[in-house]
């Protein structure tokens, strides 16, 4: 194996490791299930792997601004579902962004910079929203708001990675198009 991929190896693979549980408590159980939260639906993974999609197709730093909103923005939302803010519609937001997220990779084209970042953020709030309110009784916010944010921004970065790899096309527009599916699929 080539000395980068076992770099990328050992970083997908501390992404996915189980911290030690030395400390017992809220806050490593909210760090623990912050972690795979994110990993434990399908809806969550797929869309945050097409952000870092999207995002490798954006030129220059630019790439980094729809994942940097999607995670920022994802934390408000979870904390507007952590205070029971009603958000209607979240399901069916989520179903969409999996759906148009596809849609956008099928295409194939660019779109400007502040059209993205809004999209992304749109979508971001669904996502979060869920997150907040599926927050497990027995840990520790800060801790679980963290692990979310870091995983989530693991499958972006694995997007990104994917994306600059598969400069061609054809491979991003067949992940766009299942992904299209998908997200119908789920509103349905």
């Amino acid at each position: 194996m080539k000395i980068k991929q076992q770099g990328w190896m050992a970083l997908a693979m501390s992404a996915v490791a189980m911290p030690a549980s030395a400390h017992s408590g809220a806050a490593s159980a909210g760090m623990l299930s912050g972690l795979t939260h994110p990993l434990a639906g399908w809806d969550h993974l797929l869309a945050m792997v097409a952000v870092g999609l999207w995002g490798a197709r954006q030129q220059g730093a630019a790439r980094w601004a729809l994942p940097l909103t999607f995670v920022g923005v994802m934390l408000l939302g979870a904390v507007l579902g952590l205070g029971r803010l009603a958000l209607p519609g979240v399901e069916t937001g989520i179903a969409v962004s999996v759906a148009v997220l596809g849609m956008v990779l099928l295409a194939g084209r660019q779109f400007k910079l502040p059209a993205a970042v809004a999209l992304t953020a749109l979508f971001a709030v669904f996502h979060g929203h869920a997150h907040g309110a599926e927050l497990p009784a027995a840990v520790g916010i800060g801790g679980y708001l963290a692990g979310m944010a870091l995983t989530t921004a693991g499958l972006h970065l694995a997007g990104i990675v994917a994306g600059e790899r598969l400069r061609d096309g054809l491979a991003l527009r067949l992940f766009g198009s299942a992904l299209t599916v998908t997200g119908l699929a789920m509103a349905l």
